[in-house]
C-alpha cells in the first residue's frame, strides 16, 4: 500500500511540475506556442483554463494523497510497534555497572 501511495505521489508531482512549467506567467503559456493552431483547435482562453484546472486538480490530489498516505502509514506502524517491543528481551541486568581499574603491580624490590 505504501508503494502505491509513493508511486501516485511521484506521478502527480511530475505532472504538476510539467503543467506549471508549460504555463507562462504573463498569460501566453502553451497557447502562445501554438498560436496559429490554437484558435482553430481550442482557443487561447480555453487552453489557459485547461492548464489552470489541471494545476488545481493535481495540486489537490497531491495534498489528499500526502495526508491519506500519512494516516495509512501511521496506522500500520502503530500496530506493529507493539509487536516489536514485545520481541525485546528484558531478562537480566540491563544497567551496566562501571568496572574498577585493575590495581597497579607492586614495584620490584631493588635493595637486595
Amino acid at each position: 500500500m505504501t508503494t502505491l501511495f509513493l508511486v501516485l505521489i511521484i506521478l502527480s508531482s511530475v505532472l504538476l511540475g510539467a503543467i506549471v512549467l508549460i504555463q507562462n506567467p504573463k498569460g501566453g503559456g502553451l497557447a502562445g506556442n501554438i498560436s496559429g493552431l490554437s484558435n482553430q483547435f481550442m482557443g487561447v482562453k480555453q487552453t489557459n483554463d485547461v492548464l489552470e484546472k489541471g494545476t488545481w486538480i493535481l495540486s489537490s490530489a497531491l495534498i489528499v494523497l500526502c495526508i491519506v498516505s500519512a494516516l495509512v502509514i501511521n496506522s500500520k506502524s502503530s500496530g506493529s510497534s507493539s509487536d516489536d517491543l514485545n520481541k525485546i528481551p528484558t531478562t537480566g541486568n540491563s544497567v551496566q555497572q562501571p568496572v574498577a581499574p585493575a590495581p597497579a603491580p607492586a614495584p620490584a624490590d631493588t635493595n637486595k
